[in-house]
C-alpha cells in the first residue's frame, strides 16, 4: 500500500507550512486527487490515521477533493470530460487530445490552528 508513503510525504509538506507559521496544530488537509495520478483516495484515507500518528496534523481532517479527468483536443480545440479508458473528446471524437486534469495529486489546503483560532 503506496498510500501509506504519500501521506507521509503529504504530511512533510504540512508540516513544513506549520514551520513557516510557527503553529503547532493542523485542523485540516485537503488534497486534491485525480482518477489517473495512481492513488486510491480510499486507501489514502485509510492510512491517513496510522501516517499522522505522532505528528502535527494528529487528529486532524483528511479532505479528498476528486479531480475530473478532461483533455483538450488538437483537432476542435474543445476542453471536455474524459473517461479513464477514453480519453477522447468528448465534442468530435478524435483521439488527439492533451491531458488537462487527472493526474494530480495535490494538497490544496491546511488548516492551521493556533490557541485562539484557526488560520
Amino acid at each position: 500500500m503506496h498510500e501509506l508513503s504519500i501521506c507521509r510525504a503529504l504530511l512533510d509538506q504540512v508540516e513544513a507550512v506549520a514551520a513557516e507559521y510557527g503553529v503547532q496544530r493542523v485542523a485540516s488537509i485537503t488534497v486534491s486527487v485525480g482518477p489517473l495520478s495512481g492513488v486510491e483516495p480510499d486507501l489514502l484515507q485509510a492510512a491517513y490515521p496510522l501516517a499522522s500518528a505522532g505528528t502535527l496534523a494528529e487528529g486532524a481532517v483528511l479532505k479528498i477533493l476528486r479531480s475530473p479527468l478532461r483533455v483538450h483536443c488538437d483537432q476542435c480545440g474543445t476542453e471536455t470530460a474524459a473517461t479513464v479508458n477514453r480519453l477522447v473528446c468528448g465534442a468530435c471524437g478524435n483521439w488527439r487530445t492533451i491531458l488537462v486534469s487527472g493526474d494530480e495529486l495535490l494538497l490544496t489546503d491546511v488548516e492551521l490552528m493556533t490557541k485562539q483560532r484557526c488560520l
